[in-house]
């Protein structure tokens, strides 16, 4: 069942690659009339990584999924003309170009408020309008690298890349709700709002607690072990017989008490809080998984409340019973069949529907259905 959520919004989509397009994924997963405009060539997404037996490949197809796409260079007088009539009628425009870049094509936010006062415009970009770094370039690694993000990932060792790419997807859900937020204002105040979005700053806002406790006494390094990242034997993952990964969280001691007694290890539970990092009681759960296969543990740990589960490997994802009886995934058949991952949300109880792929178009049938 689609979300209707946004229905009759209609939002411009000028931004490439992840975050943007993602933003506008969401917008159009609840509802929106979300239209892409490309420059001559396309978005470089379409040429990023595999590409199907059409040319384009499928990162592209499942980040614009359900956007109407079309054509312009808005470098060329006529289809700038033809883009002011599409903000004209917008309710929202997403851009992730550099700041100033808008403004050299003529559509810098004086201009796009000229044309529609109503208009939410959110312009995404690495490090924001305003600062230093303002111009500076930057992709997932360097944005996590500012503001925290791989400060305190990892182990004491060195830090660890995330993926998939946590800024870029992070910072598309950060587009999405900012855009909501400004269309529910402008529902009170008659105008839109321009929001000023920073992927490194997408990451920055979940560093409230990292930053906190650098104020306190006995702060441990970062990435020193601790309890969740490595560093504890009931937070961990090991390996099993069959060289399958599982994990085990029974951080709470119910949990950790569920667990002990599950294998027989009654001697484990006052260990629980031991310094960090545990090696020996790490080493020692590490000897007792590998004594069984991943699905033999899931077998005797699987129904017990204590935390625990199988690495799930990518192929298998869409197949788990989880995950199937959810609804979540939607599989595309053909010459080159695909798995998209759908909205995460029921409403109502009605699990989300497939997206309809990316449909080609031109500026003036949109012109014409939003007029």
């Amino acid at each position: 069942m689609p979300l209707t959520f946004l229905a009759g919004v209609r939002v411009l989509d000028l931004s490439q690659y992840v975050p943007g397009p993602y933003a506008g994924l969401m917008l159009a997963d609840l509802g929106a009339d979300v239209v892409k405009v490309e420059p001559p060539g396309g978005d470089p997404a379409r040429t990023l990584g595999p590409l199907d037996a059409d040319g384009v490949a499928p990162l592209w197809k499942l980040m614009n999924a359900g956007k109407t796409i079309v054509t312009l260079d808005l470098k060329a007088p006529a289809a700038a003309q033809r883009f002011a009539e599409l903000v004209a009628c917008a309710d929202a425009l997403i851009e992730s170009y550099r700041p100033g870049v808008m403004e050299r094509l003529g559509f810098g936010h004086a201009r796009l408020r000229e044309l529609n006062p109503r208009l939410v415009h959110a312009a995404l970009s690495g490090y924001g309008q305003t600062g230093p770094w303002r111009l500076r370039t930057g992709h997932d690694i360097n944005y996590m690298a500012l503001a925290g993000g791989l400060a305190v990932s990892g182990t004491a060792e060195r830090p660890t890349i995330a993926a998939p790419p946590t800024a870029d997807f992070a910072s598309g859900l950060q587009t999405a709700l900012a855009v909501c937020g400004a269309l529910i204002g402008r529902g009170r105040t008659g105008t839109g709002a321009y929001l000023d979005l920073s992927l490194a700053e997408t990451v920055l806002a979940w560093q409230s607690t990292t930053l906190t406790a650098t104020l306190r006494p006995g702060i441990a390094p970062a990435r020193a072990a601790n309890l969740l990242n490595g560093g504890a034997a009931c937070y961990q993952i090991y390996r099993a017989a069959d060289d399958r990964f599982v994990t085990l969280g029974a951080i709470e001691e119910k949990f950790w008490q569920n667990f002990c007694s599950t294998v027989g290890r009654p001697e484990w539970l006052a260990r629980q809080w031991e310094a960090m990092p545990q090696t020996a009681l790490i080493a020692d759960l590490a000897a007792l998984f590998a004594m069984k296969t991943a699905a033999e543990w899931e077998r005797v740990l699987g129904p017990v409340d204590c935390c625990f589960g199988v690495i799930v490997e990518p192929a298998e994802v869409a197949d788990h019973p989880q995950i199937a009886a959810r609804g979540m995934v939607a599989r595309h058949a053909g010459a080159d069949p695909r798995v998209e991952a759908l909205f995460q949300a029921q409403a109502d109880g009605a699990q989300p529907s497939p997206r309809p792929a990316p449909r080609m178009s031109d500026a003036l049938a949109v012109l014409a259905r939003w007029s």
